[in-house]
């Protein structure tokens, strides 16, 4: 091997730049420059000893070995130019010409020289091109035609009437030299070929084992013909389960249509064709024993075969497959995003508006009444009509002043500023201090307000100021949403270390739809069903946030026509109860609770 290296290096150097990087075009060059620059060399080196063993050499003995200079020519044409198909040719052409020549001059058609002409097409056969054989078989059938026609005329020498055996032993020699080239260059061709493909094999069995895409060969109505190990990792289970239309089996019901007709596409109308649809993956462990979806991106094209098309229905599909479920869960989230920003939007533009109209009401009463004031001597106003509007101005000050606060409270409560104050107090008497207070509205509305407290209730450690704001608040928008003739019942108990609060009413009640949005800012779901009455919305929303911050929750029960009943169990000690912030629990439309009897009766819907 070190013999041969240095030779090898050598050759390497003769090959043309722009085949260089090409291991088998590089390797056909090395086998066509190698035998004629060596056996020429070597040929012409034994010219001196040939003179000395056999004298003055002959004319024909001068041309045959001047001769042997065109293949170094055609060797040195090839290393500059790159050009191997001419190169053949020029060396066919060169050969068949020596052959030629030698032929004619020692008996023609029967020369021991004219089997050479063999060898010609022989030797095009390494350059893997049908125009050079073709060439070189017409260049060996004109010279053969050629020594024929010259023989049949006598225009040649007879065999042996020269001294030939110096000759034919340089042929011989000669042409055991150049076969064993030729043979060296065509046994190189073939180990690299081989090497190659098999290389090239092992470079794709390295991609299908490590890559994660998952590669397959779908037949006939997308039969898995072949799958790549990576799928092993992507469906959690064997090669072997997946094939033929198990892999179908594992796609999503709703998402087979699309899988399908993908892959009828692809082989139906020849293009590429992509689709996202989901497939079952087992679980890698017996923990999690239920199925897991997960998303995947199919992207198919027609397999391309040697032999030609194929007809659409027996075509063949290949088919790249990655999981995209990140990349799904990601466009989710971002669509969920955009439609809060959306929700977040309209619910701004709702309270802008509803603080417009809330706002501009009572200050278009304020200045109404106030120019009819100053301008009362021509309005001709007397003192009660004075004293009526003043008191209209009023109002309307004060319903301005409630909602700005009721407005700073919630802002407060959501940025987590709105501190409470717990005092130990009777909360027998603040409840009846509330109703009290608006014993005069509800008495004025055709209103039952009564009590049902329980007897001793413990004292309760909590902000007095929210308590009460609590229960004003629940028990105003009872006697605003009932109409006359009907009933208000403010009942207290405690239930262990909760004191459980209850306001029901028998007004216009909150349909399903609605309970959901309850405790939402501006949001009037009585006010819906009720057009006589209006407001802001906010009583429920301070409720519900004053009810967190003491570590309680608020349950809400209603049925349309029926009534609504507002649950709010409280802490009694609410120091020793961490605040939650949670929104409020909306009950079924229905009083009946399994816990506790209801404190009113129960009007079933027909």
């Amino acid at each position: 091997m070190s013999l041969f290296k240095p030779i090898r290096a050598y050759l390497d150097t003769l090959v043309h730049p722009s085949v260089q990087h090409d291991t088998l075009a590089a390797s056909r060059h090395r086998a066509f420059i190698a035998p004629r620059l060596l056996g020429s060399v070597v040929a012409l080196g034994l010219f001196p000893l040939y003179i000395a063993m056999r004298g003055v050499p002959s004319m024909l003995e001068v041309a045959v070995f001047a001769w042997l200079v065109a293949p170094i020519l055609t060797a040195y044409y090839l290393s500059r130019t790159g050009q191997y198909e001419s190169a053949h040719v020029l060396s066919s052409l060169a050969l068949t010409g020596l052959v030629t020549s030698v032929a004619a001059d020692t008996g023609g058609i029967g020369s021991f020289a004219a089997i050479w002409l063999v060898i010609v097409p022989l030797e095009a056969a390494l350059s893997a091109s049908r125009r050079v054989v073709a060439l070189a078989s017409t260049f060996t059938l004109g010279a053969a035609g050629l020594l024929l026609l010259l023989g049949s005329q006598d225009l040649l020498p007879a065999p042996g009437s020269h001294d030939v055996g110096a000759l034919a032993a340089l042929g011989v020699i000669s042409a055991a030299l150049y076969a064993t080239g030729l043979a060296l260059g065509a046994e190189s061709l073939a180990r690299t070929s081989f090497w190659l493909f098999y290389a090239e094999e092992d470079r794709y069995r390295l991609l299908a084992r490590n890559m994660t895409d998952v590669i397959t060969r779908h037949g006939r109505n997308g039969a898995v013909l072949f799958i790549s190990p990576a799928a092993e990792q992507l469906f959690g289970c064997n090669i072997v389960e997946l094939q033929g239309h198990r892999l179908f089996d594992r796609v999503n019901v709703a998402d087979r249509p699309a899988y399908l007709t993908a892959l009828a596409n692809a082989a139906a109308a020849g293009e590429a064709q992509s689709v996202e649809f989901r497939v079952r993956r087992d679980p890698a462990d017996d923990e999690t024993p239920a199925p897991q979806y997960i998303w995947v991106e199919m992207r198919c094209r027609p397999l391309d075969r040697a032999g030609g098309q194929a007809a659409p229905e027996d075509r063949e599909v290949v088919a790249v497959m990655r999981d995209v479920t990140e990349r799904k869960l990601q466009e989710q989230a971002l669509e969920e995003a955009r439609q809060d920003a959306e929700r977040a939007n309209a619910a701004q533009i709702k309270f802008l508006a509803t603080m417009s109209h809330e706002l501009r009401t009572p200050l278009n009463a304020i200045i109404g009444f106030s120019e009819m004031l100053v301008n009362e001597e021509q309005m001709r106003l007397d003192a009660k009509r004075r004293s009526e509007y003043a008191q209209l101005i009023n109002d309307s000050g004060t319903h301005l002043l409630s909602v700005v606060n009721g407005i700073l409270d919630m802002s407060k409560m959501e940025t987590g500023d709105f501190e409470i104050t717990p005092e130990p107090f009777a909360p027998a008497q603040v409840i009846g201090g509330c109703c009290d207070l608006l014993a005069l509205r509800a008495r004025d509305a055709g209103i039952d307000l009564t009590m049902r407290l329980a007897d001793s209730l413990p004292e309760l450690i909590a902000d007095k100021r929210a308590f009460k704001q609590i229960l004003i608040n629940l028990v105003s928008n009872a006697v605003k949403f009932t109409d006359r003739g009907g009933r208000v019942t403010v009942s207290a108990k405690t239930q262990a270390t909760v004191m459980v609060i209850m306001v029901e009413d028998t007004g216009v009640g909150i349909s399903e739809e609605d309970l959901s949005k309850v405790g939402k800012p501006f949001f009037q779901a009585r006010a819906a069903y009720d057009r006589r009455h209006d407001g802001t919305g906010l009583g429920l929303s301070i409720v519900q946030g004053l009810v967190l911050l003491h570590g309680g929750h608020m349950d809400i029960a209603s049925h349309v026509g029926v009534g609504t009943c507002v649950t709010v169990r409280l802490p009694v000690d609410c120091e020793n109860v961490r605040p939650q912030r949670k929104p409020a629990k909306v009950a079924h439309p229905n009083f009946e609770r399994a816990d506790e009897a209801p404190m009113m009766p129960v009007k079933k819907s027909a």
